[in-house]
């Protein structure tokens, strides 16, 4: 919601523009003011703020309150930053997926594209010729690792897919130049993915982390494709981050598919053929 009044701000009046910066600097106490003392700290009339509300999208200042304050609480720990403990399932319905479409969205304005052709060309070369693609994870992060490995394998590449640190750390002991491996991980603090990640580099293969700007992983890697959003690992089951991290898996897939060329499709055309053969026939 926040981010959609930053984006909206320079279409609006200068007078709206001035409540907009208001509900930036505090949104917590916008939320709660009453309208006149809105009016008088943005030093506008008590209709412009109203006018502000109807302008970013809403029914008026009342239905504006009710969806910032929404936006702007923290949730119930360990189960999800942008819910209440009274939430009916109306409510659930419309919190959950608009945050995580903010959080999508926010990742598509922020994506570094240089990062992503760095690391397409990277696994793209490694596919063609036929070194090992490897993804680690532990945790939740190890089912996006396995998510990878299956969306990576059906391109015919030499994919595998490691959640376990001991084998994380003997498969990357085998790696070599020319070999590319992608590890995940929200917090970008585990010390199993820490360690794998200076074996692999110190063997020469070309690691991609995709993880949290700042984190140790992060200034491991070769590669960063950030996956930043405001959901604390600490405090959250992870949500949004499984999203952006399968997201960022599906480019990676797209743009390999699409730089390996037209003699991968032929085989992408024959295993949909064969997997049509194993479902039941139609009813006669």
């Amino acid at each position: 919601m926040l981010d959609r009044i930053r984006a909206s701000m320079p279409a609006l009046p200068p007078a709206e523009q001035r409540v907009a910066k208001l509900v930036l600097a505090d949104p917590r106490s916008f939320a709660s003011l009453p309208v006149a003392e809105l009016a008088e700290r943005a030093h506008v009339s008590k209709p412009t703020v109203v006018r502000f509300c109807r302008s970013v999208g809403y029914d008026g200042l009342a239905d504006f309150k009710l969806k910032l304050a929404g936006s702007v609480n923290e949730g119930v720990p360990f189960v999800h930053r942008a819910v209440d403990e009274d939430d009916k399932p109306a409510d659930l319905i419309v919190k959950v997926i608009d945050n995580a479409i903010s959080a999508l969205l926010k990742f598509r304005n922020d994506a570094a594209s240089h990062a992503f052709e760095r690391a397409l060309d990277a696994l793209a070369t490694a596919g063609r010729e036929g070194r090992r693609i490897e993804f680690y994870g532990v945790g939740n992060s190890g089912i996006v690792a396995q998510d990878a490995q299956h969306k990576f394998f059906r391109l015919g590449v030499n994919a595998v897919a490691c959640s376990d640190g001991h084998v994380q750390v003997m498969s990357a002991t085998m790696l070599r130049s020319g070999d590319c491996v992608v590890v995940i991980s929200n917090s970008g603090r585990s010390r199993d993915l820490l360690d794998a990640t200076e074996i692999a580099r110190k063997k020469g293969a070309t690691t991609v982390a995709i993880t949290a700007s700042g984190s140790p992983l992060a200034q491991k890697a070769h590669i960063l494709l950030a996956a930043d959003h405001p959901e604390d690992y600490d405090r959250y089951s992870p949500m949004v981050s499984r999203l952006l991290h399968l997201t960022i898996i599906d480019i990676l897939t797209t743009g390999v598919a699409l730089r390996m060329g037209e003699e991968l499709r032929p085989m992408l055309q024959e295993i949909k053929r064969n997997l049509r053969l194993k479902r039941y026939s139609d009813a006669q």
